[in-house]
């Protein structure tokens, strides 16, 4: 492609793929680049899966996400890439936005290395950051594709984290979780999540997660289940990822509208 820009890696786990997003919004924010490419990709391997396993954190059936029998994550693998530039650039060029990167944050949970903060301290407080960056109050998030790996002790710490942010409201907000679909991409989850968030955001509704499992009674989340959730009017979105070590990200996205402009 040509690109002779500055280049880096991001090796926070599983919430690398969002880091590397969210530090192309701020490279393009600053001027340090006129357009970033920015994704994530990780590839299955024996070492990987053992690990996992070893901790006793794989599920012998698909992972589901908030449900009451979830037993833990399913390994996938992929790759995706989003292109960030200035709306101007964007339109001098003729390229049609498919959405704006509204906000973004990150937070350490500075608790455990493999297990994230019990009442989600961390988690909230990048939810918060990515809320204060686009300048949103958390009742202008109209659905939220989660972390949702499956695990007992990362739903339990995420679902805190979302009643933390948006108290009451957590309730009726809607949650899906990508990887109840393709399973966690770890390194790439982040990066395919926001495609995923973005797409639902142009198509006007949420993508479903299958209906396999009562939800999980303790943890008071609208789940998308089943069937997709008709959206027409969201504008805002709101993507979380969270890694070992404590590493935090949440991206937020606004729809853009069919004038290319905000929807």
């Amino acid at each position: 492609l040509g690109v002779g820009g500055p280049v880096q890696t991001v090796s926070a786990a599983c919430a690398s793929g969002a880091l590397a997003i969210g530090d192309a919004i701020q490279a393009v924010r600053r001027g340090e680049v006129e357009v970033a490419i920015a994704g994530g990709s990780d590839a299955l391997c024996r070492l990987t899966y053992a690990g996992f396993n070893s901790l006793r954190a794989v599920d012998e059936r698909a992972c589901r996400p908030f449900r009451a029998d979830r037993a833990g994550l399913s390994l996938g693998e992929g790759a995706a890439a989003l292109v960030l530039e200035p709306l101007d650039r964007a339109v001098a060029r003729g390229a049609r936005p498919l959405a704006f990167a509204a906000g973004e944050a990150t937070s350490c949970d500075a608790h455990h290395m493999t297990s994230p903060h019990p009442e989600g301290h961390g988690a909230a407080d990048a939810i918060r950051g990515a809320l204060s960056d686009a300048r949103l109050d958390p009742d202008a998030i109209d659905f939220v594709n989660a972390h949702g790996t499956g695990t007992p002790l990362n739903d339990a710490a995420e679902c805190a984290a979302l009643v933390a942010v948006f108290g009451d409201r957590a309730a009726d907000l809607p949650v899906t979780s990508t990887k109840s679909l393709v399973g966690h991409l770890l390194g790439s989850a982040g990066a395919l999540e926001a495609v995923a968030t973005i797409l639902c955001l142009q198509h006007g509704e949420v993508h479903p997660m299958p209906d396999d499992g009562a939800p999980d009674p303790g943890l008071p989340l609208r789940l998308v289940l089943g069937r997709p959730l008709p959206l027409e009017r969201a504008r805002h979105a709101l993507s979380t990822n969270l890694g070992f070590g404590g590493a935090n990200a949440a991206l937020v996205f606004t729809r853009a509208g069919d004038d290319g402009l905000a929807g």
